[in-house]
């Protein structure tokens, strides 16, 4: 009987976390021109980027061959895509409290007789795929206009990066979380805050040897950086899974177990004090 009952609670609440996945699918239909925005803004992005390295010979005078050329428009594109598809993931998970905001669902979603879990859970799922769909575009779009080579690639190894990374950035994203659920007027834009440090620390356009020593050390600490240099040795330098498991794996998988128990904590513990304190509303 006990594990009958286990198996017919997990089922409840697996359908329960499919339920925030169909949810947000409804949320990205209803505000469809908007994501069309985004994704337009992101593909003009990563393009303007890209060609940066095209222009590189003539904004630097040097006498570059195609093949350094080459290097440098997939350097900067693996770190375009790879930040696209974190900061999607890392923006879907910390907006989950101003999005039942803004749908004045907050109160409902907090009273439903589900886990914490299962409601992160069916958020992080969805966050996961978007984040996946939306970068495959950005990605077809760029390949129009640039010759992508990656025959020196090793796509299971960049493939491991990226699912350990995602694990890594759900914590993450889940302790900004509790910036919108403790400030509802403010909360959303701390979260933005924390999104653009990340961006600068962690060493997406360029190497962190480029940054003064202490933000070297504090880039140590963004799973971002892991992701995105394990991912360019991976594809330009053809490194296998076990060339890249202690100094990128291994971190990546750390700062996950760490990161996970503790966001889920820290929020629990912030939802509790948003009860008591009325934080609760649905408009901030």
């Amino acid at each position: 009987m006990t594990v009958q009952r286990l198996s017919r609670s997990l089922l409840r609440e697996t359908k329960a976390s499919y339920a925030f996945v169909e949810r947000n699918i409804n949320l990205v239909k209803r505000y469809w021109g908007w994501e069309v925005v985004f994704l337009l803004y992101t593909i003009v992005n990563a393009l303007s980027i890209t060609f940066i390295a095209k222009a590189s010979p003539e904004i630097t005078g040097l006498s570059l061959s195609q093949a350094d050329v080459s290097n440098f428009i997939l350097y900067l594109l693996i770190g375009a895509l790879v930040w696209n598809y974190i900061s999607v993931l890392f923006g879907v998970v910390s907006d989950t409290i101003t999005w039942e905001r803004w749908e004045g669902t907050i109160e409902y979603t907090f009273m439903a007789p589900i886990s914490r879990l299962t409601h992160l859970g069916g958020t992080t799922l969805f966050a996961i795929l978007y984040g996946i769909v939306h970068t495959a575009v950005v990605l077809a779009a760029i390949s129009l206009f640039f010759e992508i080579d990656l025959s020196n690639a090793n796509p299971w190894s960049a493939l491991a990066l990226l699912v350990l990374g995602s694990f890594s950035f759900v914590g993450v994203g889940i302790l900004a979380a509790v910036l919108p659920l403790l400030f509802p007027e403010r909360g959303s834009q701390m979260t933005n805050v924390l999104n653009a440090l990340i961006l600068l620390v962690s060493g997406v356009y360029f190497p962190i040897s480029v940054l003064p020593g202490w933000m070297q050390t504090i880039s140590r600490f963004s799973p971002a950086y892991y992701v995105l240099d394990g991912t360019r040795q991976a594809l330009l330098h053809n490194a296998t899974i076990a060339q890249i498991a202690r100094p990128y794996l291994l971190p990546l998988l750390v700062i996950g177990i760490v990161m996970v128990p503790c966001g889920l904590w820290v929020f629990l513990s912030a939802e509790r004090f948003a009860k008591r304190s009325g934080r609760l509303k649905r408009n901030g």
